[in-house]
């Protein structure tokens, strides 16, 4: 079986398996999913999910959080811990959305990497996700599992991992794909321990063959 062959079964079978493949964080703004993703970093989505409630409450667009100082967005963040740096990235960021893109997040890859606090992963979630794009996001979930499953051997890096992915994974599937595998990673495929015996996946993950 190749690795190509392997993946269009994974793909299939965590699609019936994860109907709704949805991102974990809560947005309904371009810009609250760049700012949720940064505060992410380090942090579970849960804890994110509550943390930005009252942030978006205190700054409820990018023009309020350019006005604001980074020490006050981190009073504010500093529960999603690293809410120094965190602050900083967001403040930069969202002046950045204000002064060159009018508040709005750009539709373009790589005017979202030149964002302060932006990587790879966040740019491709922003893409899949509010976009409607091709993207793959290689997050540690999906990073563990792909090599677990044998779809990329011994790669650890992101990029790396992305760029393996892109040549075996079609890009429409892309973002849906990575939204199961944090699904699976949390329910089935743990970092702890991999529950093989209840995995719809056994029978073609190379951990099992």
């Amino acid at each position: 079986m190749t690795k190509k062959q392997r993946a269009e079964i994974i793909i299939e079978r965590l699609e019936a398996e994860y109907p709704l493949a949805d991102c974990t964080l809560d947005y309904d703004e371009a810009w609250k999913l760049l700012v949720s993703v940064r505060l992410a970093a380090q942090c579970t989505d849960a804890r994110v999910n509550v943390v930005v409630k009252d942030l978006y409450a205190r700054y409820p667009s990018p023009a309020a959080l350019a006005a604001a100082t980074p020490e006050a967005i981190e009073e504010v963040v500093k529960p999603c811990g690293l809410g120094r740096s965190k602050a900083r990235d967001i403040h930069k960021c969202m002046t950045v959305l204000v002064e060159q893109y009018g508040g709005r997040v750009p539709e373009d890859f790589d005017a979202l990497l030149q964002l302060p606090g932006v990587g790879r992963k966040s740019a491709n979630l922003i893409m899949g996700d509010v976009f409607g794009k091709p993207a793959i996001v290689t997050d540690t979930h999906c990073i563990r599992l792909v090599n677990r499953m044998g779809l990329v051997e011994g790669i650890r890096e992101p990029k790396k991992v992305e760029m393996a992915l892109w040549k075996i994974i079609p890009g429409e599937k892309g973002s849906d794909f990575c939204h199961r595998l944090v699904h699976h990673g949390r329910e089935v495929c743990t970092a702890r321990k991999a529950c093989c015996d209840r995995c719809c996946l056994a029978d073609v993950c190379k951990k099992k063959l």
